[in-house]
Formats: C-alpha cells, sequence, structure tokens
C-alpha cells in the first residue's frame, strides 16, 4: 500500500457541483412534462386538468402528443436527448419513460418524453443514481413537487462541513508527522477515512484534522495512539449521530403511517433546516461539559498523586491509615489523650 502511494499528489475529484439538486431549467422541463402529459390525457379521455393522486395526467401509463406537437421515432428522439438509443431502451426497461404511442409496429414519441429524458439526464449528471431518479419521479408522478422534493434532499443530506480533501503525497505527511508513517499506520487511516487514494492520487479529508494531528505528534502522543482515539472518537459520534437522527425522524419525520401528504414536504424541508444547527450546538455544550467533568476529575487524581509522593508512608502508617478509615459513630469526636 505505502509503495503505491508513495509520491502520489493531486486534486481529489469531489462529486459534481450541486449534487444534491437539478438546475432550475430541469425543474422548468419537468413541468413541461406534466403540462403535455395533462393535454394528452384531455385529448384522449376528456379529461381536463388535474383531479389530484392517481388521476393525475401525468401517471398515465402512455404519452401522447398533441395536435400540432413535435413526435420523433426512437432514432430521432435519441439524439434529439443526446443519447444513444441502447440508453434510451435502458430507461424505458427501467421504468423511467411511459411507454410510447404506437401506431403499427411504429413507436412515436413526444415532446414530454424529451423533457423528460432531459430532467433525467440533469439529475445523473449531478450524483443521483438511475434508483433514485425512478423514485424521485415516481414521488413527482404520486402529486409531489419535483423542486419541494429536491429541496428536502438538500436539507438531509448537505454536507456538514465546507472542508475539501487537501492533496498531499505520503512523504509529506511523514515528513510533518515525524516520520512515523508506517505502512501500518497509513493502512489505518485510510479504513478510518482520513486519506482518500484515487489511482495515483493521495489526499487528506480535513486540513484541520491533518494540522491537530501534526500537533500532537508534535507533542509526543505517537500517531498510532491518536489513530486508536480516532477510531474510538468515531464510534462515539456515530452513536450520536444517530441518536440525534433517530429523535428526529421519529417525532419530525414520521412515516410509520405511510408516506406525508404532498404539502407536508415544504415544512418538513423548514424544519429540518431548523434543527440541523441545533444537532451541532447539542453536541458542543455536551462535550463542555463532558470535558468539565473529565479535567476535573484528572486534576484532583493529579493532585492526589501529588499530595502522596510528598509524604512517603512511614513505617506504621499502613496500621494507622486502616485505623483512620474506621467509620465513627455520628456525632462522637476523638478523645485527647
Amino acid at each position: 500500500m505505502l509503495a503505491h502511494v508513495r509520491n502520489a499528489y493531486g486534486p481529489i475529484a469531489g462529486p459534481a457541483a450541486g449534487s444534491a439538486g437539478v438546475s432550475a431549467a430541469a425543474i422548468a422541463d419537468m413541468s413541461a412534462v406534466g403540462a403535455a402529459d395533462e393535454r394528452a390525457k384531455g385529448a384522449e379521455g376528456g379529461v381536463a386538468g388535474r383531479t389530484g393522486g392517481a388521476a393525475d395526467g401525468r401517471a398515465a401509463d402512455s404519452v401522447d402528443g398533441t395536435a400540432g406537437s413535435r413526435e420523433y421515432r426512437i432514432g430521432e428522439l435519441a439524439r434529439a436527448a443526446r443519447i444513444t438509443v441502447r440508453t434510451l431502451r435502458y430507461y424505458q426497461e427501467r421504468k423511467l419513460l411511459p411507454p410510447p404511442r404506437r401506431e403499427g409496429r411504429i413507436a412515436w414519441y413526444s415532446q414530454a418524453h424529451l423533457s423528460r429524458l432531459r430532467v433525467i439526464g440533469q439529475l445523473l449528471d449531478r450524483g443521483h443514481t438511475l434508483g433514485g431518479t425512478g423514485e424521485l419521479l415516481s414521488a413527482w408522478e404520486q402529486g409531489f413537487d419535483l423542486a419541494e422534493l429536491l429541496g428536502f434532499k438538500r436539507a438531509m443530506t448537505a454536507p456538514w462541513s465546507d472542508e475539501v480533501p487537501v492533496p498531499v503525497t505520503v512523504d509529506a505527511i511523514s515528513g510533518l508527522l515525524g516520520g512515523q508513517v508506517t505502512a501500518e499506520e497509513l493502512d489505518e487511516a485510510v479504513r478510518l477515512g482520513y486519506i482518500e487514494v484515487h489511482g495515483g492520487r493521495v489526499a487528506h479529508v480535513s486540513r484541520r484534522l491533518l494540522d491537530i494531528t501534526t500537533i500532537l505528534v508534535r507533542e509526543g502522543i505517537p500517531l498510532r495512539a491518536i489513530l486508536d482515539a480516532g477510531r474510538e472518537l468515531q464510534i462515539g459520534l456515530d452513536r450520536l449521530a444517530s441518536l440525534f437522527v433517530e429523535l428526529v425522524t421519529s417525532h419530525v419525520v414520521d412515516c410509520t403511517g405511510g408516506p406525508p401528504p404532498p404539502r407536508e414536504v415544504a415544512r418538513l424541508t423548514e424544519t429540518v433546516e431548523r434543527l440541523r444547527p441545533i444537532a451541532r450546538i447539542v453536541i458542543d455544550a455536551e462535550f463542555a461539559r463532558a470535558m468539565d467533568r473529565r479535567a476535573r476529575a484528572t486534576y484532583s487524581e493529579f493532585i492526589r498523586l501529588l499530595a502522596a509522593a510528598d509524604h512517603p508512608p512511614g513505617p506504621g502508617d499502613s496500621a494507622a491509615s486502616g485505623a483512620s478509615q474506621v467509620p465513627r459513630a455520628r456525632g462522637t469526636e476523638p478523645t485527647e489523650e
């Protein structure tokens, strides 16, 4: 491992900008999909407008073109969407696209299909998986607003730190840490997520943690002890994070009785955004209290150790000490001889 990454350097490629969201143009495209689908349903069955829930025209099993609207054969649609026919068929297999209108053996796709493909492309480009994209589209078809769904995802999954990985070399880290970076320590740092290796590129995930580790090593704490403490710290913090998330999901984002109604998504987003900073405040306050308790206890133990060193026990101190520890009856005082 050490030989593989030694002398490697360069920035670590992070997720695409705006990975939690999608552009306003894509959302506008999605609105166009809904409008086109509803017009199509109205033309076919005389259904005007939206009646909510499953009656929404966007949830129709097929999407037809309206009079005068552009229609595409499969190759034309793929070129317009800048994807391959094979990719388009794969999206259909994954139920990301509704079926086309058919005339005999010819399949005709509408402008609504093209708009939907563009939305799918933008969601995928911004880090959404095919499964996640399909779930978003399914929720949208059930009447949920796409922009609100994406806003809720941002509120729930936005990074808690704005730090970016620091490009480094193994030799540079070893120099900072007094030559203590062995193959074992490097492997452990990778396992704990402090070091990221992507091909020939190496990065430390946090400038602050790297600086703190350097300070601790210079104060005489071995790197192995720091990594062991980091592992225990991650376990404890994972418990704390799970506790807080469970508290919120159980009492604020409660889906035990089924999904919330569409109108609730915006409210949930606002609630989560208000609660996010509270979690950090709680952890900071409770950690400060815990450090106060531990520091006072450690100081008391240290002072007792110093006091014991100043008064070494004499030949008869053990017996005297044992006698002095015998409890007296309440209200009695020792008598002078």
